[in-house]
C-alpha cells in the first residue's frame, strides 16, 4: 500500500491503528512456547485475531534479528501474512552512509517487500536519500521520540549555520524541517512520540501536510486524546502504533480475545475521534 491510500483506509476502517508485532518467545502464552515456530505461530493468531481493527502493522526488526536466520525467516513469513489491505512498516531504524544505506533499502522495499521503513537521520542527507528513490514506498523517519533520553540530542538547543540571524532551533525542529524538503509527504513520514504531545502541536506547524507515526500510547502512557488534538492535519495525518498493550493483553488459552478486547478499545475511540473530526 502506497501511503497516499492510507487515509481511504483509515477511513473505511475507521480507526488509525498500527500494531506492533515486538514478539518474545518468553511473554507469549506458556501454551504456545514449546511448540515449533511458537513466534511465527503466535504472530498468526494476533494478525486473524485484530486485522479488522487496525490498518497497519509494524514489525520491529530488533526481535526476529536476535534470533538469527530462524528469525529472519519468521520475519518474512510474518510480512507475508499480513493481508495486503494493510500497511507494513519495518521498525529498523536504519541510517548509514549511502551505498550501505542503498542495501538498506533493497533489503526492506524489495527482498523484503514491506510498504515502509523507519530511519534515523543521525548521518544527514546521503544516509536518506537512498530510500527516498523507491519512490512508491514511504520513509519513516525519526522525529522527536517517546523515550525520556530523547532529551539528550534531539531536545537541543542550536543554532544553524544557514540561519544568518543567529536565532536559536531544537535539534529535532532542524531536522524535521530540511527533511521535509528532500521528498513529498507522500512519500515521508515523521515519528513523533505521544509523550510529546504539547511539542507535537509545534511539529505540526513545521510539517502540516505529513503523516506521523505515533508510538507511545498504552504501554508508554501516552494519550490519544492528546495525540489527535495535536497531530491531526486535513490527510487524517496520524497513525498511532500500539504493540505491548494488545501484544500481550492475555497470556492464557484465550489470549487472542483479550487481544480483540484490547484492539476494540482503540478502535472505538479512533472511531469516535473520526466520526467527530470528519463528521461521519
Amino acid at each position: 500500500m502506497q501511503l497516499h491510500q492510507l487515509p481511504e483506509q483509515i477511513v473505511k476502517r475507521k480507526n488509525f491503528l498500527c500494531i506492533g508485532l515486538d514478539t518474545e518467545l518468553n511473554k507469549i502464552p506458556k501454551h504456545l512456547q514449546q511448540q515449533p515456530n511458537a513466534v511465527l505461530h503466535f504472530n498468526k493468531a494476533i494478525i486473524d485475531a485484530t486485522k479488522d481493527y487496525c490498518v497497519s502493522y509494524k514489525i520491529n526488526t530488533a526481535f526476529y534479528e536476535a534470533m538469527g536466520s530462524k528469525g529472519w525467516d519468521i520475519l518474512e513469513a510474518t510480512l507475508h501474512y499480513i493481508p495486503n489491505t494493510h500497511f507494513t512498516i519495518a521498525d529498523a531504524k536504519r541510517g548509514d552512509i549511502g551505498n550501505t544505506a542503498a542495501q538498506y533499502a533493497k533489503a526492506f522495499f524489495e527482498t523484503l517487500p514491506f510498504d515502509a521503513v523507519t530511519v534515523a537521520p543521525y548521518m544527514g542527507e546521503d544516509s536518506i536519500k537512498p530510500f527516498l528513490e523507491y519512490t512508491h514506498k514511504t520513509t519513516i523517519v525519526l522525529g522527536l521520540t517517546s523515550n525520556k533520553s530523547s532529551q539528550d540530542f534531539e531536545q537541543l538547543t542550536v543554532v544553524p549555520k544557514t540561519n544568518h540571524g543567529n536565532s536559536s532551533k531544537k535539534l529535532y525542529e532542524l531536522v524535521i524541517e530540511t527533511i521535509a524538503s528532500w521528498a513529498t509527504p507522500n512519500q515521508l513520514m515523521f515519528v513523533v512520540g505521544a509523550t510529546k504531545a504539547n511539542e507535537m502541536q509545534h511539529i505540526r506547524e513545521i510539517v502540516p501536510e505529513h503523516f506521523f507515526l505515533v508510538p507511545g500510547v498504552g504501554t508508554q502512557g501516552g494519550s490519544l486524546k492528546e495525540v489527535a488534538e495535536f497531530g491531526w492535519n486535513k490527510q487524517i495525518g496520524i497513525l498511532v502504533n500500539v504493540s505491548r498493550a494488545i501484544l500481550y493483553a492475555g497470556i492464557s488459552e484465550n489470549f487472542q480475545q483479550m487481544a480483540v478486547t484490547e484492539a476494540a478499545k482503540y478502535h472505538s475511540e479512533m472511531s469516535d475521534i473520526l466520526n467527530r473530526k470528519l463528521g461521519l
